[in-house]
């Protein structure tokens, strides 16, 4: 079950909601409950082997572009 980010289009608000399945219905606003509500495009994380994160075997320190 992913996580999404949405942000209200009433209020500016960024929240975060679990969403089971692809059910976007009565999602609102956590501030001002507004259904009036937008998904935003979140970056993903990948997992590495070695659970952490931080870095991956190509590159030192976690700076190139497969870490991220």
């Amino acid at each position: 079950m992913p996580i999404y980010e949405f942000q209200c289009e009433e209020c500016g608000e960024i929240f975060e909601e679990l969403i089971f399945g692809n059910d976007f219905e009565g999602i609102v606003c956590k501030k001002c409950k507004s259904p009036k509500v937008k998904k935003l495009i979140s970056r993903t994380s990948p997992k590495t082997s070695s659970g952490s994160g931080s870095s991956c075997s190509g590159c030192k320190g976690g700076s190139c572009s497969t870490c991220h």
